[in-house]
């Protein structure tokens, strides 16, 4: 009958439609923090130079932030988001309105000169204005992990240093009070803390800790894995951001980096015998499966 023809006809319309969908992969939907910042900038451009994969949310401090980020170009509007990560409600609120199957975490407490000087050493003195570790690299990082799923993949951008509770960077914004007691600072240790938490959560993780951070060209070096602090592998102990940036989004893209949390860094672009990674499955072949020790070091 002719009502049989239509209904078979829909019937059929309706299969192939479904059959496509399950051919075409969904973009995934993933948030950015500190998607003003420099490293964080870098992942959320990649991001949305890749919209058949990816639907990305950036998320930055300040309405400064997302004026310059908009204004450099290539940044739709309605993809940022003002959100201070060290309230709770802000964050939940960005993740339930956009939803994630990923959180790229690259927010931190940013260094900057007090404009005090040190009387010993004659150097500048180094505060933390926009918020002190404590308060972004932990109750922050904390936030952002308790916004997500208990099968979002979380991506940390972390540091190298870890294992040393005497990094240099540890002494950042510290100070000793009346009593002997310090307070402020311990940034690396901050951040462990948040790692330590992500891991223990079960939520699906990967921990980048990069070397010191470089403004120059990603893909023009060799990158080098490793666990624990170690200089194995080269002398060099810096990355470009960009290269982190795309570490993470390949992070993303194999699962071969769930579970997985090493230190990163870069040989130098003119070292012999050295070439540009490429192959990011080798890359993380290469720790033949270590992962960094948290048992090491310590954290607050």
């Amino acid at each position: 009958s002719i009502m049989r023809s239509i209904s078979f006809r829909s019937f059929f319309l309706m299969a192939s439609v479904s059959a496509l969908s399950a051919a075409t992969p969904a973009r995934r939907k993933v948030v950015v923090s500190g998607a003003g910042g420099q490293t964080g900038q870098h992942l959320f451009r990649k991001m949305l130079a890749l919209p058949e994969e990816f639907d990305p949310v950036g998320l930055v401090r300040s309405e400064e932030s997302k004026a310059a980020l908009i204004e450099a170009g290539g940044v739709p509007e309605s993809a940022v988001r003002v959100v201070d990560v060290t309230n709770t409600a802000d964050v939940q609120k960005v993740v339930e309105e956009h939803g994630s199957s990923a959180f790229c975490i690259c927010s931190s407490a940013k260094p900057a000169p007090t404009g005090e000087m040190n009387e010993e050493s004659g150097r500048p003195v180094f505060g933390f204005p926009n918020g002190m570790p404590e308060q972004v690299d932990w109750i922050g990082q904390k936030n952002q992990i308790d916004a997500c799923t208990s099968d979002t993949h979380v991506v940390i951008c972390s540091s190298m240093g870890g294992t040393d509770p005497n990094n240099f960077l540890n002494t950042i914004g510290r100070t000793t009070n009346s009593d002997g007691t310090t307070s402020g600072g311990n940034i690396i240790m901050w951040k462990r803390k948040a790692e330590m938490y992500l891991i223990d959560s079960g939520r699906p993780y990967t921990i980048v800790h990069p070397g010191g951070l470089i403004d120059e060209p990603g893909s023009e070096r060799e990158l080098v894995l490793g666990v624990d602090d170690s200089q194995e592998g080269t002398e060099s102990r810096t990355v470009p951001r960009e290269d982190v940036a795309e570490v993470m989004l390949q992070a993303l893209k194999n699962d071969a980096y769930v579970n997985r949390s090493f230190d990163l860094r870069a040989k130098p672009v003119d070292e012999e015998d050295a070439s540009p990674t490429t192959d990011f499955q080798e890359l993380i072949e290469s720790l033949n499966g270590k992962n960094c020790d948290y048992t090491l070091g310590e954290s607050m």
